[in-house]
C-alpha cells in the first residue's frame, strides 16, 4: 500500500498550515508576498513616474532626492543623471518591496487569509503608516539620519506613492494559491483589479504622453487673472534663485552646500519648466515678462545691490552671504505659494504651491545644519504653518 494515501500517513504539511497539496495553497506566504512585492512596487514606480508632472512635480528631481537617502551627496546634481535617477527607483522599490514582506510575510499569520477587499481596506491605512514611518523615522532618523527627503518633500507626497503600491495588495489573494486553486471569487476580483490597474497606467500614460508635448489637461481654476500672475511671478522668482544657487554651486566653501545649491538649482529649473508647460498648455500664449516694478513687490526678491553683494563676497564669507541672502529670497517664495495655497486656483497650482512652500522652508533649515529630531520637527511644522502674513 502506498504510504502517502494511508490515513495513518496524513499528506506533508509544509510550514504548520493544512496540506498544500489537498488545499492547493503555496508552500510558504514568502514567496506569494515577494512577488507581489515586485507588481506592487513596480506599479508604484510606473504611477509616481507618469503622474509627477500632473501635480508639479519633477519625477528626476523627486527620484534624485531618494538616491540621496542611501547614497548622500553623492546622487545631488544640478541636472539628475540617469545613475541617481536608476538608484532612487531601485531604493524606492526596495522599500515598497520590504513593506510587502512585511504585511504578508511577517504578519501573514492574519493577514495571508483575508479576502481582496478586506486586504484592501487594511492596506490603505497599512500605506499611510509605513509612509510615516519613512518620512518620521526611518530616513531622517535611524538608520539613514539624512533630513534632506523629510525637509524636502511634504509627507503627502511619500503617502501618495506608498497608496499607489498599497492598492495592489489584493493581487496576494490570487498569489497565494498555486496556479488553479485560487477561489472562483478571488479570480474574479483579481483579474477586474488588474485590468483596471493597467487601464491606469494606459491613462496615465496617455495622459503624460499629450502633456510632455504641451497638451496638459485644461486649466480649472476660478480667477485666471490671479493664476497667470502667480506663474509668472514665481517663474520670474525662481529664475533668479537659480542664478543664486548657480554662484553657491560653484564657489561655496563647503561641500554639503554646495550640493545643496545643486538640488536647489534641479527642484527651480524643473519647476519653471512645469509652469512654462502648463501656461502654454492652459493659456495658448508666451508668458509675459514682469515688469521692473512687479519685481520690485515681490517678496523676498532681491535687489541688484544684494545680488552684487554676494557674488563680489570674499571666499571666506561667501557661504554665509549666500545662506543669508537666499535664506530671504526663500521665505519671499514661501509667502508667495502660501497665498496660492490658499487662493481659489487651478487645484494641479495649489498642490505646487504647497508643495514649494514645504520644499523651500527646508532648504532654509537644510542650509542652517539642521538634523536629527529638530529636522523632523521643522518639517512637521512647515507643512501646516500659515505664512501669507
Amino acid at each position: 500500500m502506498n504510504a502517502t494515501t494511508h490515513p495513518a500517513f496524513p499528506a506533508r504539511r509544509s510550514n504548520g498550515s493544512p496540506s498544500t497539496l489537498s488545499t492547493g495553497r503555496r508552500p510558504s506566504r514568502w514567496i506569494a508576498a515577494a512577488e507581489l512585492g515586485l507588481i506592487s512596487s513596480t506599479f508604484s514606480t510606473i504611477v509616481s513616474q507618469l503622474f509627477a508632472a500632473r501635480i508639479g512635480r519633477d519625477a528626476a528631481v523627486d527620484w534624485m532626492t531618494v538616491a540621496a537617502i542611501p547614497t548622500r551627496d553623492w546622487a545631488i546634481s544640478a541636472e539628475p543623471t540617469w545613475n541617481a535617477i536608476l538608484v532612487g527607483i531601485a531604493f524606492h522599490q526596495w522599500a515598497d518591496f520590504s513593506w510587502a514582506l512585511v504585511f504578508f510575510g511577517v504578519l501573514g499569520r492574519w493577514t495571508a487569509d483575508l479576502r481582496p477587499l478586506t486586504i484592501l481596506l487594511l492596506a490603505l491605512p497599512w500605506a499611510v503608516f509605513s509612509s510615516g514611518m519613512e518620512w518620521f523615522v526611518l530616513v531622517p532618523l535611524l538608520p539613514f539620519w539624512q533630513p534632506l527627503f523629510t525637509l524636502q518633500q511634504p509627507y503627502w507626497i511619500g503617502l501618495l506613492v506608498h497608496a499607489s503600491s498599497a492598492v495592489m495588495y489584493p493581487m496576494f489573494a490570487r498569489l497565494r494559491w498555486a496556479r488553479g486553486h485560487a477561489p472562483g471569487r478571488d479570480v474574479r476580483f483579481t483579474n477586474m483589479w488588474m485590468r483596471a490597474a493597467l487601464s491606469t497606467i494606459a491613462v496615465l500614460g496617455t495622459i503624460a504622453l499629450f502633456g510632455s508635448h504641451g497638451y496638459e489637461l485644461p486649466w480649472t481654476g476660478d480667477d485666471r487673472d490671479a493664476d497667470q500672475a502667480y506663474i509668472r511671478h514665481m517663474s520670474t522668482h525662481h529664475a533668479q534663485g537659480i542664478e543664486l544657487a548657480r554662484l553657491a554651486a560653484e564657489r561655496a566653501q563647503d561641500p554639503h552646500l554646495r550640493k545643496l545649491a545643486q538640488l536647489m538649482l534641479a527642484s527651480q529649473l524643473g519647476e519653471i519648466r512645469i509652469f512654462e508647460n502648463w501656461w502654454l498648455s492652459w493659456f495658448d500664449t508666451e508668458m509675459p515678462d514682469c515688469s521692473t516694478e512687479e519685481r520690485a513687490a515681490m517678496p523676498g526678491f532681491l535687489t541688484q545691490a544684494e545680488m552684487l553683494q554676494v557674488k563680489t563676497a570674499p571666499s571666506e564669507q561667501f557661504d554665509t552671504a549666500f545662506v543669508e541672502a537666499m535664506s530671504k529670497h526663500h521665505r519671499g517664495a514661501v509667502k508667495m505659494a502660501d497665498q496660492m495655497w490658499h487662493g481659489n486656483g487651478d487645484l494641479r497650482l495649489r498642490i505646487m504651491a504647497h508643495a514649494i512652500r514645504h520644499e523651500q522652508q527646508g532648504e532654509i533649515a537644510l542650509m542652517h545644519g539642521t538634523t536629527g529630531v529638530a529636522a523632523v520637527t521643522i518639517a512637521f511644522r512647515n507643512m501646516l504653518r500659515d505664512n501669507v502674513n
